[in-house]
């Protein structure tokens, strides 16, 4: 089977979401946030999956890693993932940014603070293919 591994997210794909993003908000954001309440009490797997299923118009922005099992997602706004010029990155998530960094995406500048928390995002951006031949990327 040769099928692309980026594919947007359906509905069967609501508890695997749910645990991915779970798991990673408590060994990610828990050290930024530094809530336990949030991170062990409000958020749990079981809700956001009835969520995912109760309101599938969520998921229209998701697009999941799936190389035969639902490894990562991503959140796209536009609904472009593949190709994206620009995301914006919890300051905070260090290893976040060293990971697009790797990928191309450079800090812009950009910062806001998160909605509800009193945590900054940063955009990164990564040059298009006239802009890298441009300046020589």
């Amino acid at each position: 089977m040769n099928r692309e591994p980026i594919r947007k997210a359906a509905a069967a794909d609501a508890s695997r979401l749910a645990e991915i993003l779970i798991f990673t908000k408590r060994t990610h954001y828990r050290r930024i946030f530094r809530d336990d309440r949030v991170s062990f009490g409000e958020m749990q797997v079981y809700p956001l999956a009835l969520d995912y299923l109760k309101h599938p118009e969520k998921l229209e922005t998701v697009w999941v890693y799936d190389d035969g099992i639902v490894k990562g997602l991503l959140h796209a706004a536009g609904g472009e993932a593949l190709g994206a010029r620009r995301l914006w990155v919890l300051e905070e998530n260090t290893r976040a940014v060293r990971f697009y960094r790797r990928y191309g995406f450079a800090l812009t500048g950009a910062r806001r603070l998160e909605a509800g928390t009193e945590a900054y995002i940063v955009e990164m951006a990564r040059p298009g293919k006239d802009e890298a031949r441009r300046s020589g990327l």
